[in-house]
């Protein structure tokens, strides 16, 4: 599993016009899923993603957990993530699983990181067109990859 996690005053996530989802102060997580990703990857990326020391303490220094700052968490599925931009201009999605394995592990995944935030977090819809609004704080922006874990 890959993610792009970015520290945010707010998300908001709008499909065919209307607001589906929203967060305010905390984290926006974009997450890749392929074939070789297992539960023990969602559990490895959620308890990193809501432990990652990023948010600023009363020092102005990023020693907070979203858990320890009160922020909020928003999950939206990108199958983009996995593209391969080896050969051409065209990006490759092979690796990229297709819906009937990444929509269950997509809920695993914002279930799991929910029971480790302890609170609900918000997501977009997977597949959908969605229209993403942000406001990202810092900013910071982390790469993470449950494959390259060593």
């Amino acid at each position: 599993m890959k993610t792009v996690t970015q520290r945010v005053q707010y998300t908001t996530v709008a499909i065919n016009g209307a607001i589906a989802s929203k967060i305010g102060q905390g984290l926006f997580v974009l997450v890749g899923i392929e074939d070789r990703d297992t539960q023990e990857d969602i559990e490895w990326l959620a308890k990193k993603l809501v432990h990652l020391r990023i948010f600023d303490d009363e020092n102005g220094v990023m020693n907070r957990s979203v858990i320890e700052s009160g922020g909020e968490i928003m999950i939206v599925s990108q199958f983009t993530l996995q593209a391969s931009t080896k050969k051409g201009n065209r990006p490759s999605y092979i690796r990229a699983s297709k819906p009937e394995k990444a929509i269950p592990m997509y809920e695993a995944f914002c279930k799991e990181v929910a029971l480790q935030l302890g609170k609900p977090v918000a997501t977009g819809t997977f597949g959908a067109d969605m229209k993403i609004e942000l406001l990202n704080d810092g900013p910071v922006t982390i790469l993470i990859d449950s494959q390259n874990r060593e």
